[in-house]
């Protein structure tokens, strides 16, 4: 059973993953979705090896134990990367909640990208969010978006 989500006038739909974000504004009704672009952003996150060492650390238990050695798990640059990413859009959203008294919030996004912006979020944005989709919409256009969100 799906239930049809709505979406009201001037609501900004928040599409993103840790690498792309798109606000959209429903320019339509909660009958009609009618999504307009309104910003973009694309997070800068080259190859790993442009962004930290390529061989993890390692530690020793202590000066008697030179046997017990284990490698320290390698930093993962492209997840900080993503993270560093959450929170500039977070707060890209505020600032468009805020400068344009924006009542309604729906957020699309896959699970993990949605687990950075609740911790992220101002409250006055989280008080907004109508309805989050737990989905990468980020590689559709945007008349896909619309049949996605209207499902």
């Amino acid at each position: 059973m799906s239930t049809k989500m709505s979406i009201p006038h001037d609501a900004i739909v928040f599409v993103g993953d840790g690498r792309k974000a798109l606000f959209l504004r429903n320019a339509g009704d909660e009958k009609f979705l009618n999504l307009k672009t309104e910003q973009v952003f694309v997070g800068q996150n080259p190859a790993t090896h442009e962004q930290g060492s390529d061989r993890p650390g390692r530690l020793f238990a202590g000066a008697a134990a030179r046997d017990k050695r284990s490698a320290v798990e390698p930093t993962d640059w492209h997840e900080l990367e993503e993270h560093r990413f959450a929170r500039r859009v977070a707060d890209a959203l505020e600032r468009l909640v805020r400068e344009r008294k924006v009542k309604a919030v729906v957020i699309a996004a896959p699970p993990r990208t949605l687990a950075d912006l609740r911790q992220v979020l101002h409250g006055d944005v989280k008080a907004r969010v109508v309805a989050e989709v737990d989905k990468d919409l980020t590689k559709h256009p945007v008349y896909e978006i619309e049949k996605h969100l209207v499902r």
